[in-house]
C-alpha cells in the first residue's frame, strides 16, 4: 500500500515521547513508523491507526482489541508492547521493534522448508499459543504473515488484531468468518464459535505449506476456499513431498481435523508429540480411534446431506461467505518484499546468488543460518574467544555480498566460518590443604586471576587452602577469577554455623534456609546446565564446615543468563506468605502486585499462584509479581465417582482443587497433565473439565481446564 501521504510524520514526537523516524510500511489499518523512545533511549515500531479509518468504530474497536490482548501476554515468541495510546485523534500502539522478515517472505523464497526448521518455527509458535491460551486469548489469525522471522532463527508472533480475548462480547457475523481465507480453521469459515483448537487448525496448514511447498486448499475465489476449509479433506502431504517423515505427516493432518474435538486439544499436548518426533524423526504415531470414528461418522452425515436438497443451505451460507470476504479484504495487509538476485548463465541451472552475512549468528546447522544446503558447502572451524558465546560465527569466507555462480546440489560453493568455542576453560585440581601462595603462583601460571577469601575450619589448618570456587573438577574460564578460601583454623565459640549443602534445593528455598541460619547470600551466578532453571548447583563454602555468623556465601543456580536483562529470573513465590514473598521479591528488585484470592488446601494467606510463572527471565518490562492467596476453603463439587473417557475409567476431579485432583489421580495410577484458566461460574482454583491426552511416551494424562 502507498506509503505517501505519512511521510510527513517523520520527526514529530507522539505523546512528548516518540520521535517518528521513517515510515516502515501501511496495512489494511494501520501504519507502522520507525521511532525512538526519548525517555527509554531505544528504537521502538509505533503501530498507528490509519487516518482514513480512525473514525470508524468498527475498525477503532479491533485496533484497543489487539492493544488488549498483546498487553496481556508476555512472552519471548509474541512481540512485545510497551505502551499504548487510544485517547487522542491519533491512536497507536508501541511495539518492540524487530529487524526481519515475515515467515510468509521466508518461506516464497525458501520454498519446501527443512525439518529441522519446520520443527524449531512449530515449536516457537506452540510454546507462544500455549502462553496466550493460558491467558484465554486466542489469536484466530495464524498465518505466515502474521509471523516474524529474526536473523538468529527466533520467531515472534504478531498481529492479535481480531484475537478473541477471555469474557469479550459477542461477536457479529462479519467478525465471526475472521482470518485469512487460505488458513482459516472451518469452524471460523461457517460462522460458528472458534477456541484454542482454532489457532491450532491454522498452525497446522501453516506446517503443511512448510513441508509441501504448497497450501492444502487454494483457489482464485475466497469463497472456494472457504467452502474447500469446510468440506473437503487435504491431499496428504506425503502425496506431495514424499521426503518428509510419516510422523510429520500425521501431526499436520491431526491438527488439520474439521472437527475440533478429535484436533490437538492444546499447544501443550501438540507440543508433545513434535518433542518426540524431534528425538526420533522416524516415529510413527499409534493411530487415534477416536478420529478413526470422527471420519466415519463426518462420512455418514455427509451421505445423508448429499440426499437433501442444497438450495436453502446455500443461500444461508451466502452470509457467512460474504463476512469471510469482507473480512479477507480488510485484514490483507503488504507483506515485505524479498528480492532473491537469480542471473542465469549459458546452463540454464546455473544462477549467480548473494553470500548472506553469517557473521553474528549462532551456527546450529548451515539452513539454520541461511546458508542453504541446496547451494552451499559449510566448512567449520572452531576457535576459542572469550568475548563471544559458543556457537557463534565470528568470521565467514566468502564476505557478505559477494556474487557467486551455483547449480543447485550440482556446483555449491564452499563458505569456510569460523565458530565460537566460547571461552577456553581449565579443570581446576584440588589444592585443599596446600599453602596460599603455592596456590596463588599455580593458578596465575594457568592464566587466572586470584581471589582471596578467609573462612574458619575444623578440618584444614591455618593458612592452608580450604579449597576454591569455582570448585575442583569444575571448569574456569582463561582470565577469569578464582577464588582461594584460607583456613583461620577452628571457629571459637558456640553461634558457630555449619554450612548446609544447598545443592539440589531450588534458588527461593536456599535463600529462606540462609537467612534462616544467618548466612549471607553475597552474589547468586546463573550458568547453563542439564538441571531444570532456578536449581542450585554449587557453592561457595564446603557443605559440613564451620563459619560465623553473617558469612557471605556465593550460589550457582542453573539458567541461561539473559541476554535482555539482568540476568536472573522470577523466584518461586508459591506456599510463602505474603511478607515472605516481599522479602524475597525485593532481593531481586521485584515488589507484589495485584492480589486475588481462591479455594485452595493450603493454610489461609498463604500464596497459592503468581504471575509471571518461576523461571520467567526478568526483563525491564517486569517490575511486579501478581499473585493468589489461600481463603483457606475448598469446595468438592462431583457428583460422579468415576467417568469413562475415551475408553479410561477416570475418577471424576471436576469441581476439585489441584491438590486434590493430583492426589486422587496418583491413587489410581494416572498423573495430571496441562492445565488452561478459563472464566466460569465454579468456584475460582476448581476444575471445570477433563479430558485424555498423551505424554512424551504416549502414557494417558488427564488435561484440565480450571476456573479462574
Amino acid at each position: 500500500m502507498n506509503m505517501e501521504g505519512y511521510e510527513n510524520y517523520a520527526g514529530q514526537v507522539f505523546d512528548n515521547r516518540y520521535r517518528i523516524l521513517k515510515t516502515i510500511g501501511v496495512g489494511g489499518m494501520a501504519v507502522v513508523f520507525e521511532a525512538y523512545d526519548l525517555l527509554e533511549k531505544r528504537t521502538v515500531a509505533v503501530k498507528m491507526l490509519r487516518e482514513d479509518i480512525a473514525r470508524d468504530e468498527q475498525q477503532v474497536r479491533r485496533f484497543v482489541n489487539e492493544s488488549r490482548a498483546v498487553a496481556m501476554l508476555s512472552h519471548p515468541n509474541i512481540v512485545k508492547i510497551y505502551n499504548i495510546s487510544v485517547k487522542s485523534n491519533i491512536k497507536f500502539i508501541v511495539m518492540e521493534y524487530i529487524e526481519g522478515i515475515t515467515l510468509k517472505d521466508y518461506m516464497t523464497k525458501r520454498g519446501v522448508l527443512s525439518l529441522n526448521e519446520i520443527i524449531s518455527y512449530t515449536e516457537q509458535i506452540l510454546h507462544a499459543l500455549d502462553h496466550a491460551h493460558a491467558k484465554g486469548v486466542v489469536h484466530r489469525d495464524i498465518k505466515p504473515q502474521n509471523i516474524m522471522l529474526l536473523k538468529n532463527g527466533v520467531i515472534k508472533v504478531m498481529d492479535f488484531g481480531i484475537a478473541k480475548l477471555p469474557n469479550s462480547e459477542t461477536l457479529t457475523l462479519t467478525d465471526k468468518a475472521i482470518g485469512t481465507v487460505f488458513y482459516i480453521s472451518p469452524e471460523q469459515a461457517e460462522g460458528k464459535a472458534s477456541d484454542r483448537r482454532s489457532d491450532l487448525y491454522s498452525l497446522g496448514v501453516m506446517m503443511y505449506e512448510m513441508s509441501c511447498g504448497k497450501l492444502p486448499f487454494y483457489d482464485e475465489s475466497p469463497i472456494s476456499v472457504a467452502l474447500k476449509q469446510i468440506k473437503d479433506e487435504p491431499t496428504p502431504p506425503r502425496n506431495i513431498n514424499p521426503s518428509i517423515p510419516r510422523g510429520l505427516e500425521q501431526i499436520i493432518l491431526s491438527a488439520m481435523e474439521k472437527d475440533p474435538d478429535v484436533r490437538f486439544q492444546s499447544a501443550a499436548q501438540m507440543l508433545r508429540q513434535l518433542a518426540r518426533l524431534k528425538a526420533d524423526p522416524t516415529i510413527v504415531f499409534k493411530p487415534n480411534h477416536k478420529v478413526e470414528t470422527a471420519h466415519k461418522n463426518a462420512e455418514k452425515k455427509r451421505k445423508e446431506s448429499d440426499r437433501r436438497s442444497s438450495s436453502s443451505g446455500e443461500r444461508s451460507m451466502f452470509p457467512i461467505i460474504f463476512g469471510v470476504v469482507s473480512a479477507f479484504l480488510v485484514v490483507f495487509v503488504v507483506s515485505l518484499i524479498v528480492i532473491f538476485s537469480a542471473f542465469f548463465s549459458g546452463d540454464s541451472s546455473v544462477i549467480t546468488i548473494t553470500v548472506p552475512n553469517v557473521v553474528g549468528y549462532t551456527y546450529t546447522t548451515q539452513d539454520a543460518v541461511g546458508l542453504s544446503s541446496t547451494y552451499y558447502k559449510v566448512e567449520i572451524e572452531e576457535k576459542y574467544d572469550a568475548d563471544s558465546l559458543k556457537g557463534q560465527i565470528l568470521e565467514q569466507y566468502p564476505t557478505s555480498g559477494q556474487k557467486v555462480k551455483v547449480s543447485a546440489n550440482k556446483q555449491k560453493q564452499t563458505v569456510r566460518l569460523t565458530v565460537s568455542l566460547g571461552a577456553e576453560t581449565i579443570i581446576l585440581e584440588n589444592y585443599e590443604n596446600q599453602s596460599r601462595r603455592d596456590v596463588e603462583l599455580a593458578l596465575k601460571k594457568l592464566g587466572l586471576k586470584v581471589k582471596t577469601e578467609t573462612i574458619y575450619s575444623d578440618t584444614v589448618t591455618g593458612g592452608k587452602v580450604c579449597y576454591t570456587y569455582p570448585a575442583a573438577g569444575d571448569a574456569a574460564a582463561v582470565g577469569s577469577t578464582v577464588t582461594i578460601y584460607v583456613s583461620l583454623g577452628k571457629v571459637s565459640g558456640s553461634n558457630a554455623v555449619e554450612v548446609p549443602d544447598f545443592r539440589n534445593y531450588n534458588e527461593t528455598d536456599a535463600r529462606k534456609l540462609a537467612a534462616e541460619l544467618s548466612i549471607i547470600i553475597a552474589e547468586v551466578v546463573y550458568e547453563e546446565s542439564d538441571k531444570e532453571v532456578g536449581r542450585v548447583i554449587g557453592q561457595s563454602l564446603v557443605p559440613g564446615t564451620s563459619v560465623t555468623p553473617n558469612s557471605e556465601i556465593v550460589l550457582t543456580v542453573s539458567g541461561k543468563q539473559n541476554t535482555i536483562g539482568v540476568g536472573r529470573y522470577v523466584p518461586n513465590i508459591t506456599g510463602l506468605t505474603v511478607i515472605q514473598a516481599e522479602n524475597i521479591l525485593s532481593q531481586y528488585g521485584l515488589r507484589l502486585g495485584k492480589r486475588s484470592e481462591m479455594p485452595s488446601d493450603l493454610e489461609e494467606g498463604l500464596i497459592v499462584e503468581q504471575y509471571p510463572s518461576p523461571s520467567t527471565p526478568i526483563t525491564a518490562d517486569i517490575t511486579r509479581v501478581d499473585f493468589t492467596v489461600s481463603n483457606g476453603e475448598y469446595a468438592p463439587g462431583h457428583t460422579e465417582e468415576y467417568l469413562n473417557i475415551d475408553g479410561f475409567m477416570v475418577p471424576n476431579i471436576v469441581g476439585m482443587t489441584l491438590k486434590k485432583a493430583r492426589k486422587l489421580l496418583e491413587e489410581n495410577e494416572l498423573d495430571l497433565g496441562d492445565g488452561y484458566t478459563v472464566r466460569s461460574d465454579a468456584p475460582s482454583g476448581t476444575i471445570v473439565r477433563i479430558w485424555i491426552a498423551y505424554d512424551y511416551n504416549d502414557n494417558p494424562v488427564v488435561d484440565y481446564e480450571i476456573s479462574g
